[in-house]
C-alpha cells in the first residue's frame, strides 16, 4: 500500500505504508536517536506529533514488552526512511510494523527523511497530516492546513492516569537489567528500602522515571495531573516530583496553581522536562515553543556549577524564558546548540529542574546523580 504525509506549507511526500489503515494529523518533529525507537513510541509526551526518525533504517531490533515507557504508544504517525525486513535480537518479540499496526499507528517509509529533517530545521515544526488510507493531495494539505497544533491545547488530560496509585512492583520491574547468561545476571543487585514517600505527579510520566525513584529508594504515590496541592500533602510526602509531559505547558494553569501552592510548604520538589516547564511558571516565569524543539539522545548540556559538559537525552517543543525568571532562581545548565535553560534551581528552597530527561541513560551516565540529589535534598530536612 502507499502512503502520503502531507504538510501545511503544501509539501507532499508519498511513500510505502507501514503499520495501520487510516490518517491521523499532528505536529511533525524529528528526533536524532540511533536507537530508542519502542521507547519513543510509547513516550506520552509525543502526544499530538508525528516523529521523523533522522537515522535511515528503524526497527533492526524489533519489539519487546520489556522496554515500553507506558501502556501504549502515543504518537499519532511514524515516520522512516527504511523499515527493517529483519527482526535480528535475542530480546525482539514482534516486528516494529506488526506493533504499529496492532496499536493502530499509523506510518510510512521510502520517503526522503534527511530532506524532511533539513525543512524542519528551516521553516521550523510543521503541522502535518499522515495517512495509509486513500486519500488525494489535495485532501491531505488541507488535513494539515486545518489542524489547529499544539499551542494552547492540554493534551496531560488525554494521557494522565485517572486514579492514584502506588508504585510497588516488588523489586520486580525496577531492579538494574541483567543479562540473563552473565556472570551476575543471579546476583542483581537488591533495591534499596523504599524508606522516603513522596507523590508524583502523572503529566505523562515514563515508566523509567518510576524506576529510577525507586532505585534510589522512594516510595512513590503516582497521583493525576489535575491533582490539588491539598490532596497531595493528605498522602504526607517527603517530597514531590513533577514529570515530563505532553503539549503546551501554558496550557496548564491548574497544575501550576497547585505547584505554585507546595511551594509555599517548603517540601523539596524536583522536576523533569514538562514538569521543568510547570515549576518554572509556578515560580513566575513564562514558557515559549522553540523552532522545532529538542529531541535526540545526544544535546549537549554545560553545567554552569562545574563546568563540565553532558550528553542529555531529549524530547521537548517548548522552553522556560530565561528573562522571566525572579532573582532567587538560578539557571545552572544550558543547552550548547541555542543557549536555552536546561537546568534551574531555586537559590534558598529545595526546590531544582532539568529540562532533559536523566531517566533515559544519556552518556550513558552523564545524569545519574540528579535522583540521588534528590534524595539528599530530602534527607537534609
Amino acid at each position: 500500500m502507499t502512503a502520503i504525509l502531507a504538510l501545511e506549507d503544501g509539501t507532499v511526500y508519498r511513500g510505502r505504508a507501514i503499520g495501520a489503515r487510516g490518517s491521523a494529523c499532528g505536529e511533525v518533529c524529528f528526533n536524532t536517536s540511533m536507537t530508542g525507537y519502542q521507547e519513543i513510541l510509547t513516550d506520552p509526551s509525543y502526544k499530538g506529533q508525528i516523529v521523523t526518525m533522522t537515522y535511515p533504517e528503524i526497527g533492526n531490533y524489533g519489539v519487546n514488552p520489556d522496554d515500553v515507557e507506558s501502556a501504549q504508544p502515543h504518537v499519532s504517525g511514524f515516520v522512516v526512511r527504511e523499515l527493517s525486513p529483519v527482526v535480528s535480537s535475542w530480546r525482539g518479540r514482534q516486528a516494529l510494523g506488526d506493533y504499529l499496526e496492532e496499536n493502530g499507528v499509523p506510518g510510512i517509509e521510502g520517503i526522503d527523511t534527511r530532506a524532511l529533517t533539513k525543512k524542519l530545521r528551516v521553516r521550523g515544526a510543521l503541522n502535518g497530516f499522515i495517512s495509509t488510507e486513500d486519500v488525494t493531495a489535495e485532501e491531505a494539505q488541507a488535513r494539515a492546513a486545518n489542524w489547529p497544533g499544539l499551542e494552547g491545547v492540554d493534551y496531560v488530560k488525554e494521557v494522565t492516569q485517572k486514579k492514584a496509585f502506588l508504585w510497588n512492583d516488588h523489586g520486580v520491574n525496577s531492579r538494574e537489567f541483567k543479562l540473563p547468561n552473565s556472570n551476575d545476571a543471579d546476583n542483581a543487585d537488591a533495591l534499596p528500602s523504599a524508606d522516603i514517600p513522596i507523590v508524583a505527579y502523572d503529566f505523562g510520566i515514563k515508566y523509567n522515571i518510576l524506576r529510577c525513584l525507586r532505585r534510589n529508594g522512594f516510595d512513590v504515590t503516582v497521583v493525576p495531573a489535575a491533582t490539588t496541592s491539598d490532596e497531595v500533602l493528605a498522602h504526607k510526602p517527603a517530597g514531590v516530583f513533577l514529570s515530563n509531559g505532553p503539549g503546551d505547558p501554558a496550557a496548564l494553569g491548574y497544575t501550576v496553581r497547585a505547584v505554585s501552592d507546595l511551594l509555599k510548604t517548603g517540601l523539596p520538589i524536583f522536576g523533569i522536562c514538562l514538569g521543568h516547564q510547570i515549576l518554572g511558571q509556578a515560580l513566575g516565569g513564562k514558557t515559549f515553543k522553540l523552532k522545532f524543539g529538542h529531541r535526540g539522545a545526544n544535546h549537549p548540556v554545560k553545567n554552569l556549577e562545574t563546568g563540565g559538559i553532558e550528553i542529555t537525552s531529549q524530547n521537548h517543543g517548548f522552553a522556560v524564558a530565561p528573562d522571566s525568571l525572579p532573582a532567587q532562581i538560578e539557571v545552572d545548565r544550558i543547552n550548547l546548540n541555542d543557549q536555552t535553560i536546561e537546568g534551574m534551581r531555586h537559590r534558598i528552597l529545595p526546590v531544582f529542574s532539568v529540562q532533559y530527561h536523566p531517566e533515559a541513560s544519556p552518556g550513558p551516565h552523564d545524569a545519574s546523580a540528579l535522583f540521588p540529589k534528590f534524595r539528599g535534598q530530602i534527607c537534609k530536612i
